[in-house]
């Protein structure tokens, strides 16, 4: 019997996206930290708090009590207010690595986001069908979120 071996395609994930964001990137970052962190949401839209430690080496990982939980990655990479890159297994249980970078532009009287995820290993056709979508309602959050703030404070931009 001859074994075909998958392509590696089927082992890479590459997802790119950008966002406008009509907020500073002080607002824009905070946000960004307050919607990864303890304002998380899974994709039912329902809240799923994470704890980030925002320095290099932090962990990301959502706590549920009594030393259970589950560890998605270490920060990588922090610039305030301009970067945040993150590498771990994410989501995935399974032989799974990640790098994903928020990469934050002053431009057009606010703040670009650029987002990419990259990733290797084996993968779960739920997640690959779903990454997307999650970081796109992640992103989506994000911006309502600083928007929103720079509104509070008197300093969304115009």
């Amino acid at each position: 019997m001859t074994a075909i071996a998958p392509s590696l395609e089927n082992y890479t994930l590459t997802v790119t996206q950008e966002i406008q964001v009509r907020a500073s990137l002080a607002a824009t970052f905070a946000a960004l930290l307050e919607e990864m962190g303890p304002q998380n949401q899974n994709g039912e839209g329902q809240p799923m708090p994470m704890i980030l430690e925002p320095w290099p080496g932090g962990r990301w990982f959502r706590d549920l009590g009594n030393s259970n939980g589950h560890f998605w990655g270490n920060v990588q990479a922090i610039k305030r207010p301009t970067l945040l890159e993150i590498t771990g297994p994410l989501f995935a249980s399974s032989p799974f690595i990640s790098n994903v970078q928020y990469r934050l532009s002053e431009k057009d009287g606010g703040t670009l986001i650029s987002f990419h995820h990259t990733g290797f290993g084996i993968l779960e056709d739920h997640h690959r069908q779903g990454v997307s979508k999650g970081w796109g309602s992640l992103l989506d959050r994000i911006r309502k979120h600083a928007e929103a703030l720079g509104s509070a404070t008197g300093k969304l931009l115009q």
